[in-house]
């Protein structure tokens, strides 16, 4: 038997973003969003609000990154996602994250937040989003496994829990993608 709960923002895993941007100043800005993703194979969306620094920082830039929250930040990152930097101007010092330039974008990445999407704003939408090109992904050397990729047991995503309204870390492999399907049979 099921259980109705009504509309809900509810899906598992929702990832934590860290959104950069620079303001008119230069100075970097961080926000923590819930609500975005991959939007095509070289796009990302993310709903963000006018009132938010952080999208007039991205309209007057065209650039931002997009890094993944881990579990060794979780503080920093929710920090960000409850403080706006429109009514704290030391918000960044206050958050202890440290930025340099992307060298791909105009936009500012983490020291602290071991992997980014860079991405060139494409366009916001009538209804709010904002949809950027992703330019370069770039990962600290102390996320990669051996293969030389991003090992996602080393990187320790975290993901919002908003049933509970908690961070939960991703945890343990437990299949192949486009592989353990094939064992149903092909074509059907």
């Amino acid at each position: 038997m099921r259980k109705d709960f009504g509309a809900k923002p509810w899906l598992y895993p929702l990832p934590v973003l860290i959104v950069g941007s620079y303001d008119a100043q230069g100075r970097p800005d961080a926000m923590n969003a819930a609500w975005g993703g991959i939007y095509e194979s070289d796009q990302v969306i993310l709903c963000l609000s006018e009132g938010h620094k952080t999208t007039k920082n991205i309209k007057a830039r065209g650039a931002f990154t997009v890094s993944i929250a881990d579990r060794a930040h979780l503080v920093q990152a929710d920090y960000v996602g409850m403080v706006s930097a429109n009514a704290a101007p030391d918000k960044m010092e206050r958050s202890g994250l440290h930025s340099e330039k992307s060298a791909h974008v105009d936009a500012p990445l983490f020291d602290e937040f071991p992997m980014a999407l860079e991405c060139r704003l494409v366009k916001v939408g009538e209804d709010g989003h904002i949809i950027g090109e992703i330019v370069n992904v770039s990962a600290d050397e102390r996320i990669l496994g051996e293969d030389g990729q991003i090992d996602a047991d080393k990187l320790e995503p975290i993901s919002f829990d908003a049933v509970h309204r908690t961070y939960r870390v991703l945890g343990e492999t437990v299949g192949n993608a486009f592989s353990d399907g094939a064992a149903l049979g092909k074509n059907g």
